[in-house]
């Protein structure tokens, strides 16, 4: 069977896409991702063919619909007798729906989060569009995967549809061997830098700690702010700005740190339901964390005491969360990180991909 992958995301930086298309080729089906180079695409070397639409609007107002209108023609390519769609996220599944309806092939949809639900586009006329496409679209959608249990309750009640629940977690990693002695400490944000992930906060938090150096892993389009109040509060000497990194340079750096951050804000329901990416990363390279008390983060707290929860942004009760920790130290949540790192991997995802992918071929071949 062939599966035919396709996204708007940026692909080079992507893990679940990566990872997702790793698993489906290790179980047999010959895989072909196709995504687009809006914003840049560095250089991507797969096991299977990728192919980069080009894009030619500036904008991401113009780029969408410019993406969807060539992946529809992009997708007619790659069809025959034994094709599978895997469309990932709302901003990709309409031509994927279309082409899949008019040559009957069958679709999986995988929704990497809430897209409608985005702080981004709150209160945007764009958020009333992508409603009204959500809402045509999902109820017709017969198999789906999503990232999180309370993602896919809420895509229950609000479309009858049925997820089938994939943790964007990382593969497993072995324990480092020994923890870096830092001085000064090492706090870290990694992911992207924008709306709602709490990040003015923990900057802010660097004011009532000593001894640490704030360093945040990232691109995106707040950055610029947030570098000019780290001027404007004399925080330089404390938060260090390290820029977008790949993978393997992310992995790293992650496993560097002494204390990492995962401070969301409910900016909607995409970000109140979700297990950002950072909280596995930081599992698996064995890095205590600081949550807020979202119910997806609660949920791998109440099982693994891999951290500290905090109760709300004020920058006094980061950093107090933050100071616990490193008095603590790193080797006093080993034991629940190390439980933690062997259940929440990869490994233990894939059966999940490779049974919903043997349903749709035994229901539709």
């Amino acid at each position: 069977m062939k599966v035919v992958v396709s996204a708007f995301s940026n692909l080079y930086t992507d893990q679940r896409i990566e990872k997702v298309c790793d698993t489906l080729c290790n179980a047999g089906y010959k895989v072909i991702l196709i995504g687009n180079d809006y914003g840049g695409s560095g250089e991507i070397s797969r096991p299977y063919p990728v192919k980069i639409i080009k894009q030619k609007s500036l904008s991401l107002r113009l780029a969408y619909p410019e993406f969807n209108w060539k992946l529809f023609f992009e997708l007619k390519k790659h069809v025959d007798s034994e094709t599978i769609f895997l469309a990932n996220d709302l901003d990709a599944l309409l031509p994927n729906y279309l082409v899949s309806k008019s040559l009957k092939i069958p679709l999986v949809f995988d929704s990497h989060e809430i897209f409608t639900e985005m702080p981004a586009i709150q209160g945007r006329f764009t958020q009333k569009v992508w409603r009204q496409l959500e809402s045509f679209l999902l109820p017709k959608i017969e198999y789906m995967m999503t990232e999180s249990e309370s993602y896919a309750q809420w895509f229950s009640e609000k479309y009858g549809v049925n997820p089938v629940v994939i943790r964007n977690i990382p593969k497993k990693l072995k324990q480092p061997e020994t923890f870096p002695e830092n001085q000064p400490k090492i706090v870290l944000y990694q992911g992207a830098i924008n709306q709602s992930r709490g990040i003015r906060q923990a900057i802010l938090a660097m004011k009532h700690l000593e001894g640490v150096i704030f360093k945040i892993a990232g691109d995106g389009p707040k950055i610029n702010e947030y570098k000019a109040l780290v001027i404007s509060e004399n925080l330089s000497n404390k938060v260090k700005f390290l820029g977008k990194l790949i993978p393997t340079e992310l992995r790293k750096v992650t496993r560097t740190a002494d204390v990492a951050v995962s401070l969301e804000e409910n900016g909607g329901v995409s970000y109140l339901y979700s297990l950002p990416n950072k909280v596995a990363d930081c599992i698996q390279a064995r890095v205590p964390l600081v949550m807020i008390n979202f119910p997806e983060m609660m949920r791998v707290y109440s099982d693994f005491k891999i951290g500290e929860i905090v109760q709300n942004h004020e920058p006094e009760t980061i950093a107090a969360a933050i100071k616990t920790i490193l008095q603590n130290g790193r080797a006093h949540y080993q034991p629940e990180l190390e439980r933690a790192a062997a259940e929440l991997c990869w490994e233990n995802e894939e059966d999940k991909i490779t049974d919903l992918f043997a349903k749709v071929t035994a229901e539709n071949f």
